[in-house]
């Protein structure tokens, strides 16, 4: 799922291309792509962009007259642009909408068969406002205003991380490399956390969400981002499953639970101990190892990956 650094970079591309830009239609193929009944998109057509911003993980265009098309990628959603007086490349079966301009034509493709993306064409504030899930933006908060958020209900931290309702704009990718930066647990409860914890976690946040739209916006360059992914080469932990850690070498470990997973270095943050899930914990019992040497002494002995994902018994 495209996470704050991806959709920043595609805020900022889409801003220096739409601003100004004049709507011609807006034309929806996914049968669940739109959550809106009213106002019609055809209210769209001859409106002015007028800024295009970010809210969590959602994509907003302001228009004129106070209207609003916001865009949530979910999982597997991704934006390709195309300059006015070229013909774009047909996405095939994987095409949700197109979004013609002035100066380009924006497509959403969704792959898989899961189609999650979703498309609301809003009216005034308070129907913007309604889908603001109330997250706070973390590189805008104060260390005391982040403990406070973090401390107000008792989650794991992973969990409490990817919460848009605590935390804008992070989600499974960047919550497993800020947690490696902080050197915490995944696992370890909030309200579990010392002072210096919480504020080494809020430095962790500040720093990997703007290493990474950095890093982001310098790969995108001029061009409008299409490489947009949760997993890449320079991410410490986050699918990196049975590769070494970049800080001590050790195999980071994961459990993977749906179609989430946590990635975590057991050195680095657990002490050594290999976490794993209640309903794993009690399928394996005994034969779920409970250190990183363990492990380590069994894939030796039996040339075989560690403990994978929920429910391996490999």
């Amino acid at each position: 799922m495209p996470e704050m650094p991806d959709v920043t970079i595609y805020v900022e591309h889409l801003g220096r291309r739409l601003v100004g830009a004049r709507v011609e239609s807006v034309v929806v193929r996914g049968p669940n792509l739109l959550r809106t009944a009213e106002p019609p998109l055809a209210d769209t057509t001859d409106r002015r962009v007028l800024a295009v911003t970010r809210m969590g993980k959602r994509i907003v265009v302001a228009l004129d007259g106070e209207r609003r098309l916001v865009l949530h990628l979910m999982i597997a959603g991704r934006l390709h642009w195309t300059d006015a007086g070229t013909v774009p490349r047909s996405p095939g079966k994987t095409l949700q909408a197109l979004f013609r301009f002035s100066t380009g034509t924006l497509t959403l493709t969704e792959a898989g068969s899961k189609k999650r993306a979703s498309l609301h064409y809003t009216s005034g504030g308070a129907a913007l406002g309604a889908l603001d899930p109330g997250g706070l933006e973390p590189l805008e908060a104060s260390p005391a205003a982040f403990g406070e958020r973090l401390g107000s209900a008792n989650h794991t931290l992973k969990r409490a991380l990817s919460n848009p309702r605590l935390f804008s704009g992070i989600g499974n990718a960047y919550s497993d490399e800020i947690l490696h930066r902080a050197r915490l647990s995944p696992l370890r409860l909030t309200r579990q956390l010392r002072a210096d914890e919480v504020a080494r976690l809020h430095e962790a946040v500040r720093v990997v969400l703007t290493e990474w739209t950095d890093r982001l916006r310098d790969e995108a360059g001029e061009r409008f981002p299409e490489k947009v992914t949760a997993f890449r080469p320079g991410m410490a932990v986050h699918g990196r499953f049975g590769m070494p850690c970049p800080v001590c070498a050790t195999p980071v470990q994961r459990i993977a639970y749906a179609e989430n997973e946590v990635n975590y270095c057991p050195r680095c943050q657990t002490e050594g101990r290999l976490l794993a899930d209640r309903s794993l914990s009690r399928l394996l019992r005994d034969d779920w190892p409970r250190t990183i040497e363990e492990w380590e002494e069994g894939h030796l002995r039996r040339g075989r990956p560690g403990p994978g994902r929920a429910g391996d018994r490999s």
